[in-house]
């Protein structure tokens, strides 16, 4: 992973949240200065550091915030899954594992 590359991606996760360096510390739950040895490049993200922003902003996407592929938020595509039995119904995935079930009427 790219660290300049990675650290330009949270400037635009922080952007689009309008946090400061420091709002984006408390809000994911780290100190501010490692915020900002991270910002200056005197330190690389660990794994913890990225866990804790994607349970701060859970539609942040992992991939994108990794390799800066695909979009900054996760999407929520229905997927429709038919049944074996004559009766029909609409289930729509979400991404964090939960579904929704729709039957026509």
């Amino acid at each position: 992973m790219n660290t300049e590359e990675f650290m330009e991606r949270l400037r635009k996760l922080m952007a689009h949240h309008t946090l400061s360096a420091a709002g984006f510390a408390d809000k994911i739950g780290v100190q501010r200065s490692g915020v900002s040895h991270l910002m200056s490049g005197r330190n690389k993200p660990s794994l913890d550091f990225i866990l804790k922003i994607l349970e701060a902003f859970p539609d942040t996407d992992l991939y994108w915030l990794l390799t800066g592929q695909g979009q900054m938020f996760r999407s929520e595509i229905p997927v429709a899954k038919p049944q074996a039995s004559q009766e029909e119904k609409i289930v729509v995935f979400y991404p964090d594992g939960t579904f929704s079930s729709y039957k026509p009427r």
